[in-house]
């Protein structure tokens, strides 16, 4: 029948683009649905607009879920070697920027332009600017209304993504489908997210927008050491958005604004050797000069090391190593790259992405409860998610 599939494909993201690509090759005749104007749009903007497509380091434990093991399957069947090897079957230059993150030489529209010419080796139907409606399951058969008319597969395949970027499209009907056929869905929130401060801090440090300096932020038990930028709304920078998919609201997170050395030993060395010397000069061996001269703002008049106490020493040591600071939030999903939480695991099979208690039914990508860190974790789950749910067709 014209309207009858073998899989329905709900978003035209990374995830079911890659889906479509693998199930369509297998000799299934599948459909995508998406109500965007344009397919992986969050693919486009990824790295700069160079998509950073993976990390070489991908394991398991490099994702947050309610089950630490529920990734361990799918990244295990589907590696970033397989997917960089389809990369260089397409002859896309790319390198590799820091910490295993792969990133496309020129342009994130090469791996779009890849997944769409692998879905057409597949003979994969795409329709994009169409409204889903209701769904239902009757006769082993899911029936889809939308604004182009009603479609029927018994393979359903969810991969509408988060609630990230709601200018791009982002929306939560993957979690109110997952509702309605009886799974459960862990509370959602905006991941790799900047902080943003409380109306004094946001005051205090706003002369220092767009400085950056390596640094470990930690929220609770994880520890992250990259770059910290501080905007004009608060904290961003790889380090802060990492901390932010573990962090909390009302909870304290710690900045160590210079790993690499004691700096009371060093404040404290500097007093002896050279005591006349200003309390910036020690500082700005080791932090950009805006910040060494906004952390002495409470010394001026009084700046020489030779007037400072082993207390004062140790205060702006601690200041600098040790600053503890409630944010007073994120920016919420507005700017998050990600969504924590979402379709809960247990609920599904860790081999195929199907719901264990509803034939048919998959959910992939970041609808699920699985989220990487920054720097290729999640298109890396996109693409093995994705692969598993395809292989089990």
């Amino acid at each position: 029948m014209k309207n009858s599939y073998d899989v329905i494909i709900l978003g035209a993201g990374g995830a079911g683009l890659m889906c479509a690509a693998h199930a369509g090759q297998n000799g299934r005749r599948v459909l995508i649905l998406d109500h965007a104007k344009k397919p992986a749009e969050k693919v486009r903007i990824s790295g700069g607009g160079r998509c950073n497509f993976t990390n070489i380091h991908t394991n398991h434990e490099r994702f947050l879920s309610h089950n630490p093991q529920f990734a361990r399957n799918a990244l295990a069947a589907y590696t970033p070697a397989d997917f960089i090897a389809l990369v260089e079957r397409y002859d896309i230059a790319y390198h590799e920027k820091t910490l295993g993150q792969l990133f496309c030489d020129e342009s994130s529209q090469q791996i779009i332009d890849m997944l769409l010419a692998e879905c057409g080796k597949g003979d994969v139907e795409t329709k994009l600017q169409t409204e889903i409606g209701l769904i239902s399951f009757s006769s082993d058969f899911y029936r889809v209304e939308t604004s182009n008319g009603p479609v029927t597969a018994p393979k359903l395949v969810v991969a509408t993504g988060g609630k990230s970027i709601p200018k791009m499209g982002a929306t939560g009907l993957g979690y109110r489908i997952a509702e309605q056929f009886g799974l459960r869905v862990e509370p959602t929130r905006a991941g790799l997210v900047p902080f943003t401060l409380s109306p004094d801090l946001k005051e205090q440090y706003s002369s220092l927008s767009g400085v950056s300096v390596d640094a470990i932020v930690t929220a609770g038990e994880h520890r992250f050491r990259e770059a910290l930028l501080f905007t004009h709304r608060g904290l961003s920078g790889p380090a802060a958005l990492q901390a932010s998919s573990h962090w909390s609201e009302g909870e304290l997170i710690g900045i160590n604004l210079a790993p690499d050395v004691d700096m009371y030993a060093e404040l404290s060395a500097d007093r002896t050797t050279h005591p006349k010397s200003e309390l910036t000069t020690t500082l700005g061996r080791f932090l950009p000069k805006r910040l060494a001269t906004l952390l002495c703002t409470p010394y001026v008049g009084k700046s020489r090391l030779a007037d400072q106490s082993n207390k004062t020493l140790r205060h702006i040591a601690d200041s600098i190593q040790n600053w503890q600071v409630i944010p007073l939030g994120t920016e919420g999903y507005r700017t998050a790259e990600v969504t924590v939480g979402g379709v809960h695991t247990d609920d599904l099979n860790p081999k195929t992405l199907a719901a264990r208690n509803q034939p048919g039914l998959h959910f992939i990508g970041e609808v699920v409860d699985v989220t990487g860190w920054l720097g290729g974790y999640n298109f890396q789950w996109a693409w093995s998610s994705a692969t598993a749910a395809a292989r089990s067709f």
